[in-house]
């Protein structure tokens, strides 16, 4: 008897973690508010011009900066703490005696994550545009660099989430392990706080992260290309971005599968 594989199994188990997050509405709809709801609060309170007698506003650039924001929330914070309680109940322990490997149960979060990272996008999107009058690209290239740029997002942010979910020793602390260094890296990647105002060893520590590739992506993405000036290096650096969060695809997966266990230690 032939075992399913494990495209066939995670794309299974993606289908059944998307179809628990919909039946869940108030997980569905908190999942989805907070980043909206922080890009209104901080468009609201930064709309003046970025360079004097410029047309884009503050409130444009973390728009489309919070894009980063609401998939690592989405990817990191929620598939960790799920995750962590998953672990806890004994759910994990009894789909370990199903045909799905780790790799599946993998493939199945970033499913289940890349599907409600578009509802979040679109969400945050909506904002941006009725709000603060973010114009949309109209050329096809961007479009193409906001897909790959949102794919890697997906895969890199939801496997630091698998393996960042050992971190917790319970349930109950997952939350405030998970959400510090989101927070943390908010700040120092230019997500929050203009990373033309951060001080250059604060962002040169936060580089090494893909947070502030995250968001210095999407503003790319949006954002004239005359804002590239605003960057740390005055430019855009698509092929220096891809880098970074391809090698945190790379090392979210090993560290997934050096950390990821079933059941509690207990």
């Amino acid at each position: 008897m032939t075992m399913p594989s494990t495209l066939r199994v995670g794309t299974a188990r993606g289908l059944v973690e998307i179809l628990q997050l919909v039946r869940t509405r108030e997980a569905l709809i908190f999942t989805f508010a907070f980043p909206a709801l922080l890009s209104i609060l901080l468009g609201s309170i930064f709309d003046e011009p970025v360079t004097p007698g410029g047309t884009t506003t503050h409130s444009q650039v973390f728009a489309a900066g919070m894009i980063a924001y609401g998939i690592l929330s989405t990817a990191f914070i929620s598939v960790g703490v799920g995750i962590s309680v998953d672990r806890a109940d004994g759910s994990l322990l009894r789909l370990r005696g199903t045909p799905a490997t780790a790799g599946a149960y993998f493939l199945g979060k970033i499913l289940l994550v890349l599907f409600a990272a578009l509802l979040e996008v679109a969400l945050l999107l909506a904002v941006a545009v009725l709000l603060f009058d973010l114009p949309l690209p109209a050329d096809p290239g961007r479009w193409l660099t906001f897909a790959w740029l949102l794919l890697l997002s997906v895969i890199a942010c939801t496997l630091l989430g698998i393996a960042a979910s050992s971190l917790a020793r319970s349930a109950r602390s997952a939350p405030a392990v998970l959400n510090l260094p989101v927070l943390v890296l908010q700040f120092t990647s230019g997500i929050f706080v203009h990373i033309a105002a951060l001080p250059s060893a604060m962002v040169n520590i936060s580089a090494l992260f893909p947070v502030k590739w995250m968001g210095q992506g999407f503003r790319s993405v949006f954002l004239p290309d005359a804002l590239a000036a605003q960057e740390v290096a005055g430019a855009w650096e698509h092929g220096r971005t891809a880098l970074v969060l391809g090698a945190w695809c790379v090392i979210g997966l090993a560290l997934s599968l050096a950390t990821f266990r079933w059941s509690d230690r207990r």
